[in-house]
């Protein structure tokens, strides 16, 4: 008999490749997920430092703080336009927002330029889709210490004494 000459690979070689190559497409896709996940929480992490900072100098001012963040912009651009759009705004996968806190009050002597002021604020990055966007959800408020939750709701207002703080 004639020995076969063989030009090419076999199916199970295929098979093989091909599956090795999937296990390392799946390995590859779930390290860049986990990638995105952290860099979405950092960035509400830096937007909640940014939220912190631009109360105190609008403190300063106003002698109070901003009940919402369009206020402020509209006192004096404390804030870059990307994190003043609205009540809440959306950025990198959190919904931020600023409210009054619940011990807060109104301070009714406001100076010029500041149309609305409190004695305190809660800050909040609320992941839009927990697990896909983000895993933890974090606080803040006129102590500038920002809280996390891995539970992907925030800590409560006001912030409880046993939440786990940012280090």
């Amino acid at each position: 008999m004639k020995a076969r000459e063989t030009n090419g690979f076999t199916l199970v070689e295929v098979m093989v490749v091909l599956i090795v190559l999937a296990i390392l497409a799946a390995m590859v896709i779930t390290q860049v997920l986990r990638a995105r996940l952290a860099t979405n929480e950092a960035a509400a992490i830096g937007s909640l430092r940014a939220i912190n900072n631009a109360q105190e100098s609008y403190s300063q001012k106003c002698h109070g703080y901003a009940p919402v963040l369009s206020e402020l912009k509209l006192a004096g651009n404390y804030l870059s336009p990307d994190l003043t759009g609205g009540a809440s705004v959306s950025k990198s996968g959190y919904m931020l927002t600023v409210v009054v806190a619940s011990t807060g009050t109104p301070i009714l002597t406001a100076p010029a330029g500041c149309t609305a002021t409190t004695s305190s604020y809660y800050a909040t990055a609320t992941p839009l889709g927990v697990g896909s966007s983000g895993q933890r959800a974090f606080a803040t408020n006129e102590g500038s210490t920002i809280f996390y939750d891995d539970s992907g709701v925030p800590p409560g207002d006001p912030i409880p004494a046993g939440a786990a703080p940012i280090h």
